[in-house]
């Protein structure tokens, strides 16, 4: 496919920013052809693409070594191209943004893999720069996510909400859009939000790609649930987030919920100035 990777102007990493002997690669997918709001990464919000806020966002993560954006339009390919973003062409066959994440990875190289979901303008880069060392870290895992604690009673039971359980070792056991764990006798036990953020070891990303699909996968609507049915670990990662935090934009009230984020004075929990994608304590 056609690359129109732009020069790099990002500069290697130091140990302090978290990076060792290894590069690592973020690359956001893009479609625009979103069933429940079609286009949603070129929609506006306080004046940038959804798109470019994501992108910026993933600028500000320090142990990123370059990030690509991954399409298969050429409208969103030349509205990345005019932000600056490093654009990369992918097949319009794939059915999923992890298999167009590692079709954009192949052409590069990299040891660890970055999927930054498009549709989450409100994804703190913090979190990328915990997830990495994370799985650098974890050497009987596969693949890295993060989840924060749940307390709100609404979005437990809200199927959209993913949540997920872990061992002693920070492994997954399981996510569902089933509140778990059941609390059966009222023990007050935390429940975690899963936040679509993952890293891969790049050689794992292109065997995953090449796995079936499972059954607890296609029954959840759940695609991490294939790296589990196949015996591979996911370390999760804790952090602390409001309920706005990771919110990723999939209907138009979504859309109209985010807008009034970055619009009101007051911000959302995280600090974010109106108008802008970037909180307070953080600078361009």
């Amino acid at each position: 496919m056609t690359d129109r990777r732009l020069s790099d102007t990002r500069g290697p990493r130091d140990e302090q920013s978290g990076r060792q002997d290894s590069l690592v690669l973020g690359v956001i997918p893009a479609r625009f052809a979103s069933t429940r709001l079609p286009g949603k990464v070129l929609l506006d919000i306080g004046g940038r693409t959804m798109l470019e806020h994501v992108w910026r966002r993933a600028q500000l993560a320090r142990c990123l070594d370059r990030v690509l954006i991954a399409t298969d339009d050429e409208r969103i390919a030349a509205t990345a191209a005019s932000f600056g973003a490093d654009v990369t062409m992918t097949s319009p066959t794939h059915t999923c943004g992890t298999d167009r994440v590692a079709e954009a990875a192949s052409g590069v190289s990299s040891d660890i893999v970055v999927n930054i979901q498009g549709d989450e303008p409100l994804l703190d880069p913090a979190w990328i720069d915990q997830l990495v060392p994370a799985l650098r870290h974890d050497t009987d895992a596969a693949m890295a996510t993060i989840a924060c604690p749940l307390h709100d009673p609404e979005q437990a039971a809200d199927p959209n909400v993913v949540k997920v359980v872990s061992d002693a070792h920070s492994h997954a056991l399981y996510f569902s859009r089933h509140p778990i764990p059941h609390d059966r006798h009222h023990t007050g036990i935390t429940r975690y939000r899963h936040i679509g953020l993952y890293a891969y070891r790049t050689a794992f990303l292109t065997e995953f790609t090449r796995l079936p699909p499972s059954p607890l996968e296609q029954a959840e609507g759940l695609e991490q649930l294939r790296a589990l049915h196949y015996g591979h670990n996911i370390h999760v990662t804790t952090v602390t987030a409001g309920n706005d935090d990771g919110y990723s934009v999939d209907t138009p009230d979504d859309l109209q919920h985010v807008r009034h984020l970055f619009t009101d004075r007051s911000g959302p929990a995280s600090g974010f100035r109106a108008n802008s994608e970037v909180p307070l304590s953080w600078s361009m």
